[in-house]
């Protein structure tokens, strides 16, 4: 049965106790621990940007070499999937589960919810979080809105963030997250005053490497949700030449203008990985670091970037590929091997169990069980690679809600649409009908899994929908329900 979420019982969100919380040994995604020297993890997550604004996805347009770097010498996933907007995916990555389970309402991360980062606390690293929060619940008003020590409870010994307990209206003491923003640091707010003049991303930059610095010798976890690329689409700190800071977060009216500051936006972006890694680097860490790098959904829309020799629209907030289909490159030095591209399918949930796997844990029937690792994949070993992933959407923003299983060729909606992604990535030919022997094949598979699934939402929702259907206990789509 369905655990129905509404407004007025806010506080019967499911959850797990403290003991929960505190207990122990994990899991990774084969069921057993893996042997493996416990690395230090650097988990990086733009904001709004699509696989083909990459030079090493095929994209023409942008300057990215540090990434560049990172796919020569590490892994490239060509078939990693978010969500198709920036919550669903970031609570899916955080608990490692999908959306049906627990994702209530835009902007909104249930404090009852365990979290990578209480599951790499209990192993004993060091771990904060620098960037983007915007899951309060502060666009609902919802109970703790307003509590400042939000990302600390939820697994992190220390944090930077924007949009924890203040929007974007400066009335509120809130502002934008590129110059002059207000952050919150450990629960403290630092005024737009205060860092008048000052680039966001910068500050998230400078408190990362500091964080490495001070926890050399220990093993340490950061994520980092960036700010960047999400509009507005303004100058950084390479572009803004003489005009005046503090009315730079205005983006231009001109459509020419504001893709050139996107493009230079994408471009800050990869100088700031670079940053880190040069960090890691200059404390002698490489062969003990872990470092990822994805996106949270697909690019905004109003961009149109060239990817190899075609015109690609941004996806964002859409279940198509452009909605979906994002970077993911890892780099463990002497355990990623140079140069791999590999056609695996990932989705969000499989980085909990991979987190878990590389700091030697076991999962167990207690943890989330959506997810796969693919840490045998980082370290040049078979693994365990999935035969599809599968993304239940429903943004409580507006956008048009659905379910969709798929492989790497073929891609199959609840509501009977199935489209062979391969050679028609804009899904414009339904095959569902169709009898020819691998469509079939297809159709059976895929369908066989969305039979386990809950049922798919159906109506649009928003921020003032009344009933929120969830379905935590929901089986594994994997296989029937472990017990203890």
């Amino acid at each position: 049965m369905p655990i129905v979420f509404k407004l007025s019982i806010a506080h019967l969100f499911r959850g797990k106790s403290i003991l929960t919380l505190l207990l122990g040994c994990c899991l990774c995604g084969s069921g057993f621990a893996v042997e493996t020297d416990r690395p230090n993890i650097i988990l990086i997550m733009a904001d709004d940007v699509g696989m083909e604004c990459f030079s090493s996805y095929g994209g023409q347009v942008y300057d990215t070499p540090q990434l560049d770097v990172l796919a020569r010498e590490g892994v490239r996933f060509l078939n990693a999937h978010s969500t198709p907007i920036c919550t669903p995916t970031r609570v899916q990555l955080m608990t490692g589960q999908y959306s049906f389970r627990n994702y209530t309402h835009f902007g909104y991360l249930s404090p009852k919810e365990k979290t990578f980062g209480h599951l790499l606390q209990h192993a004993g690293y060091r771990t904060a979080i620098a960037g983007k929060w915007q899951l309060n619940g502060i666009y609902n008003q919802l109970p703790g809105h307003d509590d400042t020590t939000r990302p600390l409870q939820a697994g992190f010994h220390e944090s930077l963030l924007w949009q924890v307990t203040k929007g974007k209206g400066k009335q509120q003491g809130g502002g934008e997250r590129y110059w002059n923003p207000p952050l919150e640091h450990n629960g403290k707010l630092i005024s737009a005053e205060e860092n008048r003049g000052r680039y966001g991303p910068d500050l998230f930059v400078d408190f990362l490497c500091d964080f490495m610095e001070r926890n050399q010798d220990r093993p340490f976890f950061l994520y980092y949700p960036m700010v960047l690329v999400h509009d507005p689409f303004v100058p950084t700190p390479d572009t803004i030449g003489d005009r005046p800071r503090e009315t730079a977060n205005r983006a231009p009216k001109s459509p020419e203008e504001r893709k050139e500051n996107f493009v230079a936006m994408v471009n800050y972006m990869d100088k700031l990985i670079g940053r880190m890694v040069a960090k890691v680097e200059a404390l002698g860490l490489s062969e003990k670091t872990l470092v990822m790098f994805t996106a949270d959904n697909g690019t905004h829309r109003s961009i149109r970037s060239n990817w190899r020799g075609r015109v690609i629209t941004g996806g964002k907030g859409s279940m198509k590929n452009t909605g979906t289909h994002v970077p993911f490159l890892a780099y463990w030095k002497g355990q990623t091997p140079s140069g791999s591209a590999l056609p695996d399918l990932v989705d969000f949930t499989d980085f909990y169990p991979t987190l878990a796997a590389a700091a030697g844990l076991n999962l167990t029937w207690k943890d989330p069980g959506d997810g796969r690792s693919f840490l045998g994949r980082l370290q040049g070993r078979p693994g365990q690679p999935r035969d599809w992933i599968f993304c239940h959407y429903q943004p409580y923003w507006g956008k048009a809600p659905g379910q969709f299983v798929r492989t790497a060729e073929f891609k199959l909606y609840q509501d009977q649409r199935l489209y062979r992604i391969s050679a028609d990535p804009e899904e414009t030919h339904n095959l569902f009908a169709d009898d020819r022997l691998i469509v079939r094949q297809a159709r059976t598979q895929l369908q066989a899994v969305l039979d386990r699934c809950p049922p798919p939402p159906i109506e649009k929702g928003n921020s003032k929908t009344v009933t929120r259907p969830t379905y935590p206990a929901w089986n594994s789509l994997f296989a029937p329900p472990s017990t203890p």
